[in-house]
C-alpha cells in the first residue's frame, strides 16, 4: 500500500506586479547593500556591496582587485537590490548601467567635487568611511553607477 501523504497547506497566490518610479525610489532608499553584477575575462561576476543613492547615481566602495581593473575597459553593469518578507512577497529593483571610479586627485573639478560629495554620502551609512575607525579600511576606491535603465517588480500575497 503507498504511503498517504499529508496535503500541503494551501499557499495565497502571489500578485506580480511592476514598481512605478516613487516605489523603485522608496526600495532604493530603504535598503543599503545591493549586488553588482559585471564582466571579467570572459565570465559575469557577482558581488555584494554596501551602496547610497546619490543624485540619481549608485554609490559605493570597493578594495583594489581585478573587479577594479576590469571596469576600466567593460564598464557595463547591473546593480541588483531586493526586499524580502517571505518566499512570494519581495520587491526586487534592477539597474542597469555604466560604473566609473571617482578620483579625489586629477581629472576636472567636476570630478572632484563627485568623489567628494561621494565620501559625504558614504559616511552618512558608514561614518567611519575613510578614517583610522573604517570598518572596512581596504575599501578605499570609489565607484558611481549611472543609470541607463530602472525596472522594479514585486510579489505580494497580501
Amino acid at each position: 500500500m503507498p504511503p498517504i501523504m499529508a496535503a500541503a497547506p494551501a499557499i495565497k497566490r502571489p500578485r506580480l506586479r511592476v514598481l512605478n518610479d516613487r516605489q523603485i525610489g522608496f526600495v532604493l532608499e530603504r535598503n543599503s547593500v545591493a549586488r553588482i553584477a559585471f564582466q571579467r575575462d570572459g565570465r559575469i561576476e557577482l558581488m555584494p556591496v554596501h551602496y547610497v543613492m546619490l543624485d540619481g547615481a549608485v554609490i559605493g566602495r570597493i578594495s583594489l582587485g581585478r573587479k577594479y581593473l576590469s571596469w576600466l575597459v567593460a564598464n557595463e553593469v547591473v546593480v541588483e537590490v531586493e526586499e524580502t518578507t517571505g518566499l512570494f512577497d519581495w520587491r526586487s529593483v534592477v539597474i542597469r548601467g555604466s560604473v566609473s571610479l571617482l578620483r579625489s586627485h586629477g581629472g576636472t573639478d567636476v570630478q572632484r567635487e563627485q568623489f567628494h560629495r561621494a565620501v559625504t554620502a558614504i559616511r552618512a551609512l558608514i561614518p567611519g568611511a575613510f578614517t583610522e575607525s573604517d570598518p572596512t579600511p581596504d575599501r578605499r576606491f570609489v565607484f558611481r553607477v549611472d543609470p541607463t535603465e530602472i525596472t522594479g517588480r514585486e510579489a505580494s500575497t497580501k
